[in-house]
């Protein structure tokens, strides 16, 4: 089966392809079809994910896969949260958001600087699907005080696993893949994914 991915997100793609392995779907990047982002104005993760995919499958007539996932700092009372993309002012701009992220927590503990990653996934198996399928997944730990490793994307270089004490951007990809938000969060997309054939 064939989906397209609504996301140009190239990190987010192979993350993506790794965690949906033998499961016999091909993930294609709306990009690579001539699919452009569009603009995410709900005001929840899942609203935010079912505007992507209903777009990206109206666009190519394929059924699609979309998620939309954020950092919530329990310090900043949530935030970045439906905003993490774009915290800094610029969408995508990792660097700056991790800038402006740890300069408001600056003079936070460690006891008060829990955080947790959250996805949604939605799969849809046309544009105007009724019954999307939905899951979630969560990842929590803490903020550090600098960055720790240069793998991953995103906020993962400040992102403490509090259970395995290691830094997402220092973690092996072995490990991302089973305890990521997206890794949950996909692992539960998995047992439905037969009901997209229906």
């Amino acid at each position: 089966m064939k989906l397209v991915l609504a996301s140009s997100n190239a990190g987010k793609l192979v993350e993506l392809r790794d965690l949906l392995g033998a499961t016999g779907i091909e993930l294609v990047a709306q990009s690579d079809l001539g699919v452009e982002d569009i603009e995410e104005t709900g005001s929840t993760f899942v609203e935010n994910a079912l505007l992507k995919a209903r777009h990206a499958s109206a666009v190519t007539g394929l059924p699609a896969l979309a998620d939309d996932s954020g950092i919530c700092v329990d310090a900043l009372g949530g935030a970045p949260g439906l905003y993490s993309a774009r915290y800094s002012g610029r969408h995508g701009d990792n660097e700056g958001n991790i800038d402006k992220l740890l300069a408001a927590l600056k003079d936070v503990p460690d006891e008060r600087r829990g955080a947790h990653f959250y996805a949604v996934i939605v799969a849809l198996r046309h544009a105007g699907d009724p019954r999307p399928i939905i899951a979630e997944g969560v990842w929590n730990g803490r903020i550090l005080h600098r960055r720790q490793g240069s793998r991953g994307f995103g906020y993962q270089p400040v992102f403490l696993d509090t259970e395995h004490n290691i830094s997402a951007g220092e973690i092996d990809d072995a490990l991302k893949n089973r305890v990521s938000h997206r890794a949950r969060a996909l692992a539960a997309l998995r047992e439905r994914l037969p009901e997209l054939a229906r």
